[in-house]
């Protein structure tokens, strides 16, 4: 059974830095591409990074600079460092493994920036 464990999110002010973390059992991050999306009250799920194998990231141009992707094989683990947070980063963040239709999702952890 495949399952993806998301914690780290909070509440933080615009300029903070928070880190996320996507724990995974059931499948290797080395050898699946791992990506986080997000989604805003409103708006569609969105890719934010992701990481595949090789070590190739990608960003979405909102984060790029900001935030990094980074996965520990040793603890089956996906990270997103995020940085300079602003108010519109805003969002329900989640872990995916692999690509459709073989793709696994984990249950989101909110991240709200706010003064």
């Amino acid at each position: 059974q495949v399952q993806l464990v998301e914690s780290g999110g909070g509440l933080v002010q615009p300029g903070g830095s928070l880190r996320l973390s996507c724990a995974v059992s059931g499948r290797s991050v080395s050898i699946n591409r791992m990506a986080w999306y997000r989604q805003a009250p409103g708006k569609l799920r969105e890719l934010v990074a992701a990481i595949v194998t090789g070590g190739f990231t990608n960003y979405a141009d909102s984060v790029k600079g900001r935030f990094t992707i980074s996965r520990d094989n040793a603890r089956n683990t996906v990270y997103l460092q995020m940085n300079s947070l602003k108010v519109e980063d805003t969002a329900v963040y989640y872990c995916k493994l692999g690509v459709e239709p073989y793709a696994y999702w984990g249950q989101g952890t909110q991240v709200t920036v706010s003064s």
